[in-house]
């Protein structure tokens, strides 16, 4: 499993590496041209949208480091904040490039025709987010039992993640934002099936 790990955490590194070149190329746009999102676009939609989701991910992630010992489990979980805060950086970032606001009127998804999705009851802002509920029982779990939660909580924030990410790369305009959203796809998915093994090794199983 460990093999596993590494060659996740090398993956996302690279995407951190190519996201680096994305920040750059995107630093490099005066913002003048036609190639600026508006506010209400796609590309910026994603970005306000995801920042959000990506955030509640690194809380999760520092949650159950503090509540077990597991080194795998605490390598995972080191791997996702670290990747999904600089990502979160990175949009947010964009959103200054473009001279847009990070936050919107609008409910969330609705850059992808979605805005009804989520009911925002408890929390849980977009698909695949945790309620505050989940994360406040989370709080209270030690050893397994907060590994085999966080490991279903993060599955399904991943799916969401996904379902996300595969919309801005039909419908963002920004090509360094596309590549992104589509190194955010192949990255989940990968850790999605690390999760899945890491839940059957504890007798469990993603929630859906």
């Amino acid at each position: 499993m460990k093999r596993h790990i590494g060659w996740i955490a090398g993956a996302a590194a690279a995407v951190l590496v190519a996201g680096g070149a994305v920040t750059y190329a995107v630093a490099e746009d005066d913002g003048s041209g036609p190639s600026t999102p508006s506010a209400d676009s796609a590309d910026a939609g994603f970005a306000r949208d995801m920042a959000v989701h990506h955030q509640q991910a690194v809380e999760m992630s520092y949650i159950v480091r503090d509540r077990t010992k597991n080194e795998e489990v605490r390598r995972l979980a080191y791997d996702i904040a670290q990747t999904q805060a600089n990502q979160r950086g990175m949009l947010l970032g964009w959103l200054d490039l473009w001279g847009l606001p990070k936050v919107s009127a609008d409910p969330p998804m609705t850059w992808m025709g979605m805005g009804d999705m989520a009911s925002g009851k408890d929390g849980a802002l977009m698909p695949g987010m945790a309620t505050n509920t989940e994360l406040k029982k989370l709080q209270t779990l030690g050893g397994k039992q907060a590994e085999v939660l966080y490991l279903q909580l993060m599955t399904d924030h991943h799916k969401g993640g996904i379902h996300m990410a595969e919309g801005c790369v039909a419908k963002c305009t920004v090509g360094v934002e596309k590549r992104l959203a589509q190194g955010m796809v192949d990255a989940q998915q990968s850790e999605i099936q690390l999760m899945a093994d890491m839940l059957k090794e504890r007798g469990a199983k993603a929630r859906s």
